[in-house]
């Protein structure tokens, strides 16, 4: 009986190392479950931010930049931090077809589905490409997206250790309630001194659209309502008859232009802002908009993916 006894506690013994080993003390997780590291959650309260708020993405190739932008309780969005992009493909300018290797610039929405996190290229999530804007130029391409492992044709390449970070702060923003993010994609940052620097690229026109998306999210801090309508952005405008609908390839409904209310940080809030964005031109120091965040309909329109099983 004492040796039927011990061999049951020596079995007993063994379970439990095994499901030790086997990561019941927490020592392994997949990349994608991994939570926010301490350096994050730090700079998070440091910063006033919620781990689940909604997060907005901005890109500017020229400067080999990514930023995560986060909003705050006041339902402005405050700059979280930059990250380098490792690499991307093509120059400045939109991306037109199917294997051009050009990244792509404009204003897309990912929404969960489109995150992946058994890519190829360690994680991954796809912009959104092509958009309804896109569409009504005839651009064609997939699976356009930003991802790991540093090497890139076409999309938004980053170093693994950053597309995990990046990665792990939209999936706690999914978890908080946000229904899809934005990301702006820029050629470079949109300041009247870059612009005169390209006046003479056949992008111009272009870019000048682009830059009304920018202007209104430097002026207020907010996501800018997009629409898309005559093949071109039409940004924080209403149309006069609620019952229109853009259609991207057709002139715009009459619309009307929405207020912009421009949003300086109280004193006690601008260390948030450590990007090198121009002022913001405003010095009322006093917030505008809704309390508590808010999310925005954009008619961009959905990926053309499949499911993200199959997506790189």
């Amino acid at each position: 009986m004492l040796c039927f006894s011990s061999a049951k506690a020596l079995l007993a013994a063994c379970l439990l190392l095994a499901v030790a080993l086997m990561g019941g003390c927490g020592q392994y997780s997949p990349d994608y479950m991994k939570p926010l590291s301490p350096e994050m959650r730090a700079l998070l309260a440091q910063k006033g931010m919620r781990e689940e708020a909604p997060i907005t993405i901005r890109i500017f190739k020229a400067e080999n930049i990514l930023e995560i932008w986060k909003q705050r309780d006041d339902g402005h969005y405050y700059f979280l931090k930059s990250y380098p992009i490792c690499n991307f493909s093509g120059d400045l300018g939109p991306k037109l077809k199917q294997g051009d290797k050009q990244a792509p610039e404009g204003f897309y929405i990912v929404a969960k589905n489109q995150m992946n996190p058994r890519s190829h290229y360690h994680l991954s999530f796809n912009i959104g490409f092509p958009n309804a804007y896109d569409r009504a130029w005839g651009r064609t391409g997939s699976n356009i997206m930003v991802h790991g492992d540093c090497k890139s044709a076409g999309c938004y390449a980053m170093t693994d250790a950053l597309v995990e970070e990046i990665y792990i702060l939209a999936r706690e923003a999914f978890a908080g309630g946000q229904e899809y993010f934005m990301i702006q994609a820029y050629p470079f940052r949109m300041t009247s001194a870059n612009m005169a620097k390209h006046r003479g690229s056949k992008w111009y026109g272009f870019w000048q659209n682009l830059k009304q998306g920018y202007d209104y999210f430097e002026t207020t801090r907010q996501i800018p309502e997009i629409q898309v309508c005559n093949r071109s952005y039409l940004i924080n405008a209403v149309f006069n008859n609620p019952r229109e609908r853009a259609d991207p390839t057709r002139p715009c409904p009459a619309h009307r232009r929405l207020p912009i209310r421009p949003f300086s940080p109280r004193p006690d809030q601008t260390a948030v802002n450590q990007s090198s964005i121009e002022p913001l031109g405003s010095s009322l120091g006093l917030a505008f908009g809704p309390r508590k965040p808010t999310y925005h309909m954009f008619t961009l329109g959905p990926a053309e993916t499949g499911s993200v099983s199959t997506a790189k």
